[in-house]
C-alpha cells in the first residue's frame, strides 16, 4: 500500500478511538502484530501476536478503566510503511484517577495491516496511576 493509504488507515482508526470505538484499530492488527512499550516500568516489554496483545496487554489495562478510553489524534507523519502517530489518551481508572497520557507511536504497516508498534509515553504517569499487569514479575524492561 502507499504511504498515503497507510496514513489514512491509521487516521481512521484513531479518529474512531476518539469516539471511543476501538473496533477499527483492533481490525488493523495483523495476526503476528508486535507491540513494544518502551521505558523501565512494569508495563515495559514486547508482546508478540494479536491475541497475546489483546489478552496480556489490553485485557489487564482496560480492566482498570471505569469508563471508555478515548484517543485524540494530534499528528500523523508517514514515510513508506512507517507511520508515526502522536495522540492524547484519556480515561478514568476505577480508583478515580485520571489517566491522560500523551503518546508517540512508531507504527509499521504491511499490506494494509498494522505489523508493529513501539509506544513512547509518560512512564511516570503509568507508575503513578496504573496497577502493574499480572505478568510483570520478572519482566525485562525495554529500552
Amino acid at each position: 500500500m502507499s504511504t498515503e493509504q497507510n496514513k489514512q488507515l491509521l487516521r481512521a482508526a484513531f479518529e474512531a478511538l476518539g469516539r471511543g470505538d476501538s473496533r477499527p484499530y483492533l481490525d488493523l492488527l495483523d495476526d503476528d502484530f508486535a507491540f513494544t512499550i518502551t521505558g523501565h516500568n512494569p508495563w515495559s516489554r514486547t508482546i508478540r501476536g494479536k491475541e497475546a496483545v489483546r489478552r496480556e496487554l489490553y485485557g489487564p489495562l482496560f480492566a482498570q478503566f471505569a469508563d471508555r478510553y478515548t484517543a485524540q489524534l494530534v499528528n500523523l507523519i508517514a514515510e513508506g510503511d512507517m507511520v508515526v502517530v502522536e495522540h492524547h489518551g484519556c480515561v478514568t481508572t476505577k480508583r478515580g484517577d485520571l489517566y491522560n497520557n500523551e503518546y508517540c507511536l512508531v507504527c509499521r504497516m504491511e499490506n494494509g495491516r498494522l505489523k508493529s508498534m513501539k509506544e513512547y509515553a509518560d512512564s511516570l504517569l503509568v507508575d503513578r496511576v496504573l496497577d502493574p499487569p499480572p505478568w510483570a514479575k520478572g519482566a525485562e524492561p525495554v529500552a
